[in-house]
């Protein structure tokens, strides 16, 4: 018999995916543990084997698709089944009008059938249920999510009201002249990887009470500490840059500010304060921002940070990043200097408390022993939740980073 092969769970506590690529099409012919579609599920993009050998009866999900575990995926015939033709799908416009009418509605509708549904029929006369129902094919359909066209708002004009191409094409043209009554515009669907970061932000942002400080740090002697060091080090084929010391800084911060290390449990009203320090670093990639995680950030170097950070920004920005890497975070560092910025308001990775962002480090006159003089200066921005901690705690977590920044000796001076 056919098997209908489902999204399995996918560990996590992730509950659905979209479908952002097929390996196979109908009619293949699979191996058991065989990749067939990658899913897209909480920024990381995951292989999905087949849990059988067989051929491709029917793939049900198309790329773009979210699917929910426990959705089917596709449908695997046994190898040598005999596979039956669904004849049903082919002219669903006949027999779509027909399904699931009671009488007296059947009458009533039958009574008024012309080319047109009468004018005086509403969708306030019509059964709750029947609002629901719409006529079309699966080729309309799918025409009809190419163009962003709703099905619900189109009056169909093919037999028994059931919507045809033309009404979708009509529809979408209509939208079109609309939208560019000023001018050209260009639609970019909000999917993949911009999707997850936007439902992300977006439950940050009505979950926590969110609160930015900002202050800057001198950090001219850590500068030319990696200016001495840069070149040994890339011999050994590692690219050092800042974010090794800033991680650095800030474990050494939370060890002794641990509410911004922490989650809040909603349901049971309680801050969840986390006895290790898994940093999240936030990663440019062309698809968006994705968040690596380097857990026990406190256990490594400054040259296993660097080598970590590395390789996980790699395989974030091929895609080729595993699900477990961008799990756990318990405090995130974005650094937009690199693209020029200076100071910011970071959004929260949720479920972290905090995030620390790194602005554009310049030279800048600054005040040193009662003299004016030319420093390197990075400016710092850090959201807190301020449902965990108060703005007190938060500045003197903010000022003991700066501490570690410009005097890096400290760095390496472990805590007691």
């Amino acid at each position: 018999m056919p098997f209908d092969f489902v999204l399995p769970d996918l560990g996590e506590g992730i509950t659905e995916g979209e479908v952002r690529k097929w390996t196979v099409k109908e009619g293949d012919s699979i191996e058991e543990h065989q990749t067939v579609l990658e899913i897209e599920t909480d920024k990381a993009v995951v292989e999905v084997p087949s849990p059988k050998k067989g051929k491709v009866l029917k793939i049900n999900k198309d790329i773009g698709d979210m699917v929910k575990v426990g959705e089917v995926l596709m449908t695997i015939a046994d190898v040598g089944e005999a596979v039956e033709e669904k004849p049903k799908e082919k002219k669903p416009e006949e027999k779509k009008p027909k399904e699931e009418k009671p009488e007296e509605q059947q009458k009533a509708e039958e009574a008024p059938k012309t080319k047109e549904r009468p004018k005086s029929v509403s969708v306030v006369g019509v059964l709750p249920e029947e609002e629901e129902e719409i006529l079309a094919t699966p080729a309309v359909r799918a025409l009809a999510k190419e163009h962003g066209v709703k099905l619900e708002s189109i009056k169909g004009s093919g037999p028994g009201g059931s919507i045809t191409k033309d009404d979708v094409t009509e529809a979408s043209e209509k939208s079109k002249k609309a939208d560019e009554q000023f001018g050209n515009i260009e639609r970019i669907p909000i999917k993949g990887l911009r999707r997850t970061i936007a439902k992300n932000l977006t439950l940050a942002q009505k979950t926590t009470a969110f609160v930015t400080g900002m202050d800057e740090a001198d950090i001219t002697e850590l500068w030319n500490l990696r200016e001495r060091e840069k070149k040994t080090i890339q011999e050994k084929g590692i690219h050092l840059t800042f974010l090794p010391f800033f991680i650095k800084a800030v474990h050494h911060a939370l060890a002794e500010h641990p509410l911004l290390n922490a989650s809040v449990d909603e349901a049971k009203e309680e801050i969840i304060v986390k006895k290790y320090y898994n940093i999240g670093v936030a990663v440019d990639t062309p698809d968006g921002l994705m968040v690596p995680v380097i857990k026990n950030a406190d256990k490594k170097t400054i040259l296993e940070l660097a080598t970590e950070i590395q390789n996980l920004s790699q395989k974030a920005r091929e895609r080729k990043i595993k699900l477990e890497e961008m799990k756990g975070s318990t405090f995130t560092i974005t650094n937009y200097g690199h693209f020029g910025g200076w100071f910011a308001t970071p959004i929260i990775n949720y479920p972290d408390v905090a995030i620390l962002g790194t602005g554009k480090i310049s030279e800048k006159p600054w005040v040193k022993d009662g003299q004016i003089v030319i420093r390197k200066i990075l400016p710092l921005s850090l959201t807190f939740d301020h449902r965990v901690t108060d703005g007190v705690d938060a500045s003197r977590f903010l000022t003991k980073v700066i501490q570690y920044l410009e005097d890096p000796a400290l760095l390496f001076i472990e805590s007691a």
